[in-house]
C-alpha cells in the first residue's frame, strides 16, 4: 500500500532511518493499514523542528505536543474501543501535514524469535488451503526488516511503499504469503473469538539466539556471555583497524582476485573449484548478528508502540555446541528487557517451546541433548516469571527437520493461552476458564518397583494416552541409566486422582522418570482437551550434551 507521506520524506526514510530534526516525521511503524491498540493510552511520536508545536487528530481526539531540543516529540491518545471502521491519523506542524488512512483499532501483538516464527504461511503445511481462503480484512500485519546495530536505533528503514517488508498489509489473498504462519493462526483465532481487529508486528529473524534479543547492558552482567562479547569487540576493532568499509572492500577484491586464479588453475587440472569469497564475511560486525544487535536494530525502533503482548519462538540456535550455557540467564533476560523497552512491567509474554528436530541416536544421546536443556529452561522461566505462558510444540514435527510444517496447532495453542490468561475467556456455555495447559508434572513416587506420576490439578482432567500407545516414558535406577518404560493410566488408591503408572523390566528399583526427553521427542500423553503433556523429569541430575564441554545443572527454584 502507498504510504501517505511526501516523496522526499519517504526517500530519506529509505536511506537513513535517523533523520535530522526539522522535518515532520512519524516512525515507519505508523503506516496505512495499521492497527492501534484498543483500551489503552496509545503512544504517538515522531520528529519535527525543535520547539515547534505538533498536533495529532484521530477518532475525534485532538492532542498536541511541543518538540524537544533534539527534534523529538511524543504524546498519548486516550484509550479507545475497538473499531473495524477505517479511520485517518492527521499529524501537523506549521505548514507540514501527514495523513495516514485505513487505521483500525483492536489488539496488537509482537511476534518475535527465530526461523520457526519467521516461517511464512507460504511455507507451512496448510498453505494450499490457507493462501486461497485468507479473507480477513480486519487482520493486519507488518514484517520488520532485519536490522542489527551496535547502538539503539530510533526507526527502521523501508525500501519502498509497496515492499512486503516494512509496510502494513491486510490479511487477504496473496498478501498472507509473507505472514508469519504462527502469527497468522494466532491472529485468526483471536479475531474470531474477540471479534475485533488484530495487528501483528513480526519481529523475527532466523538463526538468532536469545542474546541477540537482550540489551548490551544486561548482557554485560552475565558471566557466560563474556566470551561472545569479547569476540565481537575484537572483530569490530579489527574491522575498524583494517580501514573500515574501504579496507573491507579492498580485502574482498584481493580475495576475489586470488579466488579467480585458483579457480582457473583448478579447472585446468580438472579439480574441484574453490568456493567464492563470501562478501558477508567482510561486512561491518556492528551491522551483523552480534550480542544485543537485534535488540538495538529491530526491537527498539518499535518499542514505543502500544501493544497487548508478545509471543517469542526461539531457542533452536541455543541448542548448538555450547550456546546453551548462557541460556538460563539470557532467555529470562529477553522477557525482562522487552518489558522494560515497551515500558510494560507485566507485558504478557507467550513462550513457545522449541519443537523436536534432528535424529535419535541412542538413549544417552537423547537424555543429554541440548534441546532438553533449552526446553527445560523455557519451562523454568515460565514457572518463575509471572504473566508468561508456555506453549508446547514437540508433537508438531513429523520428521527430523528443524522447521516443522505444522504451524496451525502452535498458533492455536498460543491463542488459547492468550484468550485464557490475557483476555479471561470462558469455555463456551459456562463460566469455567478456558483450558490451555496440557498435563503439567506435579510429583513422582516410587513404590513396589513402579513409578506413579501425578499432574497439577486443572491440567489432569481425563488423562489419556493417544491411541493407548505408551511412548516417551523412560525410567532409571540408582545407576542413572534410562530405559524405555511401559505406562498406563490408573487411579490413586489414596485420593482417587488419575495418575500415570510406569514400570520397566530392566529397572527393578526405579528412582527417576522422564517424559518426552529427546532431541526429537515422542509422546502421546494428553488430557481430555487433547492438549499434550509438558516434557518433564523427576530428577535433577546433571546433563552433559554431546559435542559440548561441561555439564548443565538445573537451577534451583526461585
Amino acid at each position: 500500500m502507498m504510504r501517505p507521506v511526501l516523496l522526499f520524506t519517504f526517500l530519506v526514510h529509505a536511506i537513513l532511518p535517523q533523520v535530522s530534526a526539522g522535518e515532520l516525521r512519524l516512525p515507519n511503524i505508523f503506516g496505512e493499514g495499521m492497527v492501534l491498540q484498543r483500551d489503552k493510552p496509545v503512544a504517538v511520536w515522531g520528529w519535527a523542528t525543535p520547539g515547534a508545536k505538533v498536533n495529532v487528530k484521530f477518532a475525534g481526539q485532538n492532542k498536541s505536543a511541543t518538540t524537544a531540543k533534539d527534534g523529538t516529540w511524543s504524546l498519548k491518545l486516550d484509550p479507545m474501543h475497538a473499531a473495524a471502521q477505517p479511520r485517518s491519523l492527521r499529524v501537523s506542524s506549521g505548514e507540514e501535514t501527514l495523513n495516514i488512512g485505513d487505521i483500525l483499532i483492536g489488539e496488537v501483538w509482537v511476534c518475535g524469535g527465530q526461523s520457526n516464527m519467521e516461517w511464512t504461511l507460504r511455507g507451512s503445511r496448510d498453505a494450499d488451503l490457507e493462501l486461497t481462503a485468507a479473507d480477513f480484512p480486519a487482520i493486519r500485519f507488518i514484517r520488520l526488516p532485519k536490522i542489527a546495530r551496535i547502538s539503539p536505533q530510533d526507526d527502521f528503514p523501508v525500501e519502498n511503499p509497496v515492499n512486503p517488508v516494512g509496510n502494513w498489509r491486510i490479511a487477504v489473498g496473496g498478501n498472507v504469503e509473507n505472514f508469519t504462519a504462527v502469527g497468522y493462526y494466532f491472529a485468526r483465532r483471536l479475531h474470531r473469538q474477540l471479534k475485533v481487529p488484530v495487528g501483528i508486528i513480526d519481529n523475527s529473524w532466523g538463526g538468532t539466539r536469545a542474546q541477540n534479543w537482550c540489551s548490551k547492558k544486561t548482557l554485560a552482567t552475565i558471566p557466560e556471555m563474556a566470551p561472545d562479547l569479547e569476540k565481537f569487540t575484537s572483530s569490530h576493532k579489527a574491522w575498524i583497524d583494517g580501514g573500515g568499509e574501504k579496507g573491507a572492500e579492498k580485502r574482498l577484491a584481493q580475495a576475489t582476485a586470488e579466488w579467480e586464479k585458483q579457480r582457473v588453475q583448478a579447472k585446468a587440472k580438472g579439480e574441484r573449484e574453490p568456493r567464492r569469497p563470501n562478501a558477508n564475511s567482510y561486512r561491518d560486525p556492528a551491522n551483523s548478528g552480534q550480542p544485543g544487535g537485534m535488540f538495538n536494530g529491530s526491537l527498539i525502533p518499535v518499542a514505543k508502540t502500544t501493544i497487548r503482548g508478545a509471543l517469542f519462538y526461539q531457542g533452536e540456535n541455543n541448542s548448538f555446541s555450547t550456546a546453551w550455557k548462557p541460556f538460563h540467564r539470557t532467555f529470562p533476560a529477553v522477557i525482562a528487557d522487552w518489558r522494560e523497552a515497551f515500558n510494560e512491567p507485566n507485558l504478557p509474554f507467550g513462550i513457545i517451546q522449541i519443537a523436536g528436530w534432528s535424529n535419535r541416536r541412542s538413549m544417552a544421546y537423547d537424555m543429554n541433548h541440548h534441546c532438553n536443556i533449552v526446553r527445560e529452561i523455557q519451562a523454568d522461566t515460565w514457572r518463575d516469571i509471572q504473566n508468561t505462558g508456555l506453549i508446547v510444540t514437540y508433537d508438531t514435527n513429523s520428521n527430523g527437520s528443524i522447521h516443522p510444517g505444522r504451524k496451525l496447532p502452535v498458533g492455536e495453542r498460543a491463542a488459547r493461552w492468550a484468550l485464557a490468561e490475557v483476555y479471561s475467556a470462558k469455555q463456551a456455555g459456562s463460566d469455567e476458564p478456558l483450558e490451555w495447559r496440557g498435563p503439567l508434572f506435579e510429583a513422582a513416587t516410587f513404590v513396589n518397583n513402579k513409578a506413579f506420576v501425578t499432574f497439577q490439578g486443572g491440567t489432569d482432567r481425563g488423562l489419556r494416552l493417544d491411541q493407548d500407545v505408551d511412548v516417551g516414558f523412560v525410567l532409571a535406577g540408582k545407576d542413572r541409566v534410562f530405559h524405555h518404560a511401559r505406562a498406563r493410566i490408573s487411579q490413586s488408591k489414596t485420593d482417587k486422582r488419575q495418575q500415570v503408572e510406569l514400570w520397566c523390566d530392566e529397572v527393578s528399583e526405579p528412582v527417576a522418570v522422564r517424559y518426552a526427553f529427546s532431541n526429537l521427542p515422542m509422546g502421546g500423553l494428553m488430557n481430555a482437551r487433547e492438549l499434550p503433556a509438558y516434557p518433564f523429569r523427576s530428577d535433577d541430575w546433571p546433563m552433559t550434551p554431546h559435542q559440548s564441554t561441561g555439564a548443565y545443572q538445573r537451577q534451583a527454584r526461585q
